[in-house]
């Protein structure tokens, strides 16, 4: 069992890596756009089961966003983003309930290091113990693993939603105006917050990345390690544990979005 910190290539395009994390991620788009699409296509007047599934998806997300919003119209403006993300997130920390998780892969096995020769004279014992070890140096490289467990995909996402927050605030409210809320002028005091509200703008990043992140690769690495302990009965209270934890993750992500959105739309009278 090998237990790693960072994605594993599974391969490279010129000097780029391919990550596993990367074409799981990529899969999850392709899955939600086809999906998307094809009920786009088969779309009735009177809704049969997979419509009416959608439907009631999107109708209750939209009535989550207009209590959070306080607002019909912004929330159907935040919908987009706020929908997409929580779709993602949500798949993303569901694809460590894939049964192979960690156990189907290729074995790679290090370049073995070739010692100095005045080295290899002295320590001779040492040099047959490593050729006798070599193979116990191979790890697994797995084909599944949940895009939320690495830290690039969450840092990434948290950028964009960090990024969304502030051009709905742009435009909502003008460039000035909504600059004004981190640099002012006009007393020491406003301009102290002004850049305690420009701190915690970074700060944002940060949070939405390491709490995602920390989640879902502990989740991972508690399935992984109950599996191959006792692979039979004992993991299903975790994989529910686990069920329950992505879904919480990924509404939280949603939801904070929301919130920063609308706090960035509202000016410093209104708040």
């Amino acid at each position: 069992m090998n237990v790693s910190l960072a994605a594993e290539p599974l391969g490279h395009v010129g000097t780029f890596p391919v990550t596993n994390t990367l074409i799981v991620g990529w899969l999850i788009v392709l899955a939600l756009a086809g999906f998307a699409l094809l009920v786009y296509r088969r779309m009735h007047s009177v809704p049969g089961r997979v419509q009416s599934a959608v439907e009631l998806v999107i109708e209750t997300f939209l009535y989550v966003a207009e209590n959070v919003t306080g607002n019909t119209a912004q929330a159907r403006r935040f919908f987009p983003i706020a929908a997409t993300i929580f779709l993602f997130v949500l798949f993303s920390n569901w694809v460590e309930m894939v049964p192979g998780l960690g156990t189907i892969g290729f074995w790679h096995e290090p370049h073995a290091q070739t010692a100095p020769p005045a080295v290899a004279e002295q320590e001779p014992a040492v040099e047959a113990a490593e050729h006798e070890t070599g193979a116990e140096k191979r790890v697994l490289v797995p084909f599944i693993r949940s895009t939320s467990a690495d830290l690039n995909f969450t840092l990434a996402l948290a950028i964009i939603s960090v990024l969304s927050v502030q051009i709905f605030g742009v435009a909502s409210l003008g460039f000035f105006q909504y600059s004004g809320k981190f640099i002012n002028l006009r007393n020491p005091i406003h301009f102290f917050v002004g850049l305690l509200e420009l701190l915690s703008e970074f700060a944002k990043v940060v949070s939405f990345s390491f709490r995602l992140f920390g989640n879902i690769f502990a989740g991972e690495v508690l399935l992984m390690v109950t599996l191959f302990l006792a692979p039979y009965l004992v993991p299903l209270p975790f994989l529910g544990l686990e069920l329950f934890v992505g879904f919480i993750q990924a509404m939280i992500f949603a939801m904070l979005t929301l919130v920063f959105t609308k706090m960035a739309v509202t000016a410093h009278e209104h708040e």
